[in-house]
């Protein structure tokens, strides 16, 4: 081993435990991905606040860290973007640029920050691939989100062009898996579909209501391998361009197609019905992972929906008292 190879690499996660964070840590605690030179540090909202820049300082002066994987983000589902644009435009400006430009301060080798395919246009072509991010403007529901997100990547490139700093960022589809955020104002689609279906069978209900027309299409990403693609982006990929983190375009599924898997899972003979005057948001995201594929090990295979779903409604079952409800 190199003496480069050897040298310890003291990893910071933000928002390190929520639902790609605890993801993250399961996967480096494996047999598979251990590494003896490498020091993971999972921080959460506890720890400090990092849309404050004194908190955030603080917090790396304590650490010292190497690398930095920034999950961290002020999110929330569909209607709760809707209603706070302003909020979660300001909140999560705030946190990136307290987290990149202290990084910078201290030296920091390398951050890996996560974005989302909402900041994609609303106008646009399908597949969506990582040259079309700043093409026009994101949907109107969540564009506050989207423009913070959008200004990662700017300010990775302003770092890289003026400072030669190596930060970058992935861009995962719709994540779900064990501790995910199941409160009704902040859960995004899969983990929303499984709070309400549990409720549902608790009131001992026949009828499980969809919020939406079912029809609009989503790639849905387990939490568990993209830990693991966000593992290998931070060992492996060095380049400040963006990288889309996505299943295969022929995984795309319907919302109506992921609540038959939710019901499934629950084991659920009732109904299904449609709450059609709900807004649907997007009715397509579909993004392309060619960039991905052309990258990895051909070995590397996503978990089946189906099954992902059935071990996140296992996990919620088991884990109620504890879960974010």
């Amino acid at each position: 081993m190199s003496g480069e190879a050897s040298k310890e690499m003291i990893v910071l996660v933000t928002g390190g435990t929520g639902l790609v964070g605890r993801a993250i840590a399961q996967v480096i605690s494996s047999d598979d991905e251990k590494r003896p030179n490498e020091k993971w540090i999972f921080i959460g909202s506890k720890d400090a606040d990092l849309s404050d820049v004194e908190q955030t300082r603080k917090l790396f002066a304590k650490h010292k860290p190497t690398h930095v994987i920034h999950l961290a983000a002020k999110v929330g589902g569909l209607f709760h973007n809707m209603s706070s644009n302003l909020d979660f435009l300001r909140t999560n400006l705030q946190i990136n640029d307290n987290v990149l430009h202290t990084s910078f301060e201290t030296g920091v080798e390398k951050v890996v920050s996560c974005l989302s395919t909402c900041i994609f246009p609303d106008k646009t072509t399908y597949p969506i691939d990582e040259t079309m991010i700043h093409l026009g403007p994101p949907h109107p529901s969540n564009f506050g989100y989207s423009y913070a997100k959008r200004m990662l990547d700017v300010s990775n490139h302003a770092y890289h062009e003026q400072h030669g700093k190596m930060f970058t960022s992935v861009v995962p589809c719709n994540v779900f898996g064990p501790h995910d955020n199941f409160h009704p104002e902040h859960s995004h689609v899969i983990p929303g579909l499984i709070r309400r279906l549990h409720a549902t069978m608790q009131a001992g209900g026949d009828k499980f209501t969809v919020l939406g027309s079912g029809k609009p299409q989503r790639q849905f990403i387990y939490s568990l391998d993209l830990a693991r693609l966000i593992v290998w982006v931070l060992r492996s990929y060095n380049d400040v361009e963006p990288i889309i983190l996505s299943v295969d375009e022929s995984d795309e599924v319907t919302i109506a197609e992921a609540a038959c898997a939710v019901a499934a899972a629950f084991q659920f003979q009732g109904q299904i019905v449609f709450d059609t005057s709900a807004a649907d948001g997007q009715l397509r995201k579909t993004a392309s992972n060619r960039k991905l594929r052309s990258l990895l090990p051909s070995t590397f295979e996503f978990t089946n929906f189906r099954h992902a779903v059935r071990e996140s409604v296992e996990w919620f079952k088991a884990n109620l008292d504890t879960a974010r409800l």
